[in-house]
């Protein structure tokens, strides 16, 4: 299990890519945590690698590209675990959890139906935020999965 660290010590790029995140502007929240990542200490570098995986996940889901978000989406999932349930005042088993739905959905669906499951990653190109309604959820294929969204404690 991780230790935890006061929000206060948190470096403070990580609330801008929080919210990068939460418009659905994942490639640009990437950029924001890849750099944070690369200066942060050995303890904490897998805690913004497993965000940044999960956000390079759903770009490569935008993209559909199927494998890319399969692998990237598992393996943040993968780094963020031993930092639940919450990290850094980041509700990490809730991230986790939608992670893994997601992965899940993708799996279940298959590299055919890609598109489909794509359709319904909230993007910065006109669809609203996830971090809007945080019970909000998408029905693909009877598969239930709450939209992406990382949630802060205050």
């Amino acid at each position: 299990m991780a230790t935890h660290i006061s929000t206060e010590s948190v470096d403070p790029r990580l609330e801008e890519g929080i919210a990068l995140f939460n418009q659905g502007e994942y490639y640009r929240c990437h950029d924001v945590l890849e750099a944070i990542w690369m200066e942060a200490n050995t303890l904490e570098k897998p805690f913004y690698q497993g965000i940044l995986q999960i956000a390079v996940g759903l770009y490569h889901l935008s993209n559909l590209n199927w494998q890319g978000a399969s692998i990237l989406l598992g393996e943040g999932v993968n780094r963020l675990r031993p930092f639940e349930p919450a990290y850094a005042g980041v509700d990490i088993a809730r991230l986790v959890d939608c992670g893994w739905a997601w992965l899940t959905m993708l799996h279940q669906t298959g590299p055919d139906r890609v598109a489909e499951v794509a359709a319904a990653v909230p993007l910065a190109q006109g669809k609203p935020a996830a971090g809007a309604d945080p019970d909000a959820m998408v029905t693909i294929a009877g598969i239930d999965s709450p939209l992406p969204a990382i949630y802060l404690f205050t």
